[in-house]
């Protein structure tokens, strides 16, 4: 196997790689790394794989390139799998396409992730690490900041089909691990809610 993943599977990092993998039909082996007991936590995973003791890191057997962070391994993928599975990276010989990615990805890294990274911590990781109830006042102000992000979503998507423009990216992949994570919440309250959902 060329690609070797090491990450967490519950991991939204994790999970952002996984997608692109997927989207580009792309084999992976999924070495597992066991943040639970804190193996990511040592010296020696600092030294070997990702010097601030993060998930997930891809290590290409093919070219030997190690890669840390989730969205520099999706940029990785994508540009060497570029003839692969669709397209997911403007060319920057396309400067206005590749200016409208690169704003894209900078959109969902500004305005998304910090609001949803936040209220998933609180709402599903502080539960299941046993960390304690969710602060009900820190979700309820990254609600708000989202909904005031999800507006300017709104202005830039009702004008393209994507966020960078009329093709698919990396940028709206990036999006997807916290919609999946939402969803089994949203059908237990729609369960309790909706007679017959």
């Amino acid at each position: 196997m060329v690609l070797k993943l090491y990450g967490y599977g519950p991991s939204t990092c994790t999970s952002r790689v996984r997608t692109v993998l997927e989207e580009k039909g792309l084999e992976y082996e999924l070495p597992p790394i066991d943040v639970l007991s804190g193996a990511h936590k040592t010296e020696e995973y600092a030294n070997e794989f990702h010097p601030f003791n993060k998930i997930p890191v891809l290590i290409d057997t093919e070219t030997g390139v190690k890669v840390y962070e989730s969205r520099a391994i999706a940029q990785y993928i994508a540009v060497k799998y570029r003839d692969t599975g669709i397209d997911l990276s403007p060319s920057e010989s396309d400067l206005k396409a590749y200016a409208g990615f690169q704003q894209a990805l900078s959109i969902e890294l500004s305005y998304f992730d910090p609001n949803t990274t936040r209220i998933t911590f609180e709402k599903v990781f502080k539960k299941a690490l046993n960390l304690g109830p969710a602060d009900e006042d820190v979700v309820k102000a990254k609600l708000v900041d989202l909904d005031k992000s999800l507006q300017g979503y709104e202005r830039i998507l009702s004008k393209q089909k994507y966020l960078a423009g009329d093709n698919i990216t990396l940028a709206d992949l990036f999006h997807l691990p916290y919609g999946a994570m939402a969803e089994p919440f949203w059908v237990r309250r729609a369960s309790r809610k909706v007679p017959g959902y």
